[in-house]
């Protein structure tokens, strides 16, 4: 499957998606390609809030507020393995029989999955700014993720 088409089929059956995605077996730049994917569209994600910003700063250019949040996207690579290795050591902790490496794709494929809706939230921010609206489309993504992930991590661990 294309991995446009795979996220569509995961909002079907996340369970299914991540037992084919372990079906794989094991291959580390597999699942970074899967937070790549989730990087890159979160930050293209970012573009339209911080055009926005520069323009109410009166800035000539949005590019330093563009790169600024390219390296904070960047920076989060740690934090996103830190909480896989997490979320396995509290899985192991209730019984779980997965592995560290199908807690990784189970993080990372619902955050990939999930990016779309961060391409969203960044449009809402990017063109009304703060109020409801933007609070609607983020709690919706972070109720989104959530449900993907815990899902797909119960999975993950079922062994």
């Amino acid at each position: 499957m294309t991995v446009s088409t795979d996220m569509v089929a995961t909002w079907r059956a996340p369970r299914a998606a991540l037992r084919r995605h372990l079906a794989r077996g094991v291959s580390e730049p597999f699942a970074f390609t899967l937070l790549l994917v989730f990087l890159i569209l979160t930050f293209i994600g970012q573009w339209p809030a911080a055009a926005r910003d520069a323009y109410f700063a009166n800035e000539p250019s949005a590019a330093p507020r563009i790169l600024a949040r390219a390296l904070a996207v960047l920076a989060t690579i740690p934090v996103w393995y830190a909480l896989a290795a997490l979320s396995r050591i509290v899985a192991r902790a209730l019984g779980g029989q997965g592995s560290w490496y199908s807690a990784r794709v189970a993080l990372f494929w619902a955050l990939a999955t999930v990016s779309p809706l961060m391409l969203l939230q960044g449009m809402v921010a990017g063109m009304m700014g703060p109020g409801p609206a933007l609070w609607l489309v983020s709690t919706i993504t972070g109720i989104a993720f959530l449900w993907l992930w815990l899902t797909m991590l119960h999975e993950a661990e079922r062994g």
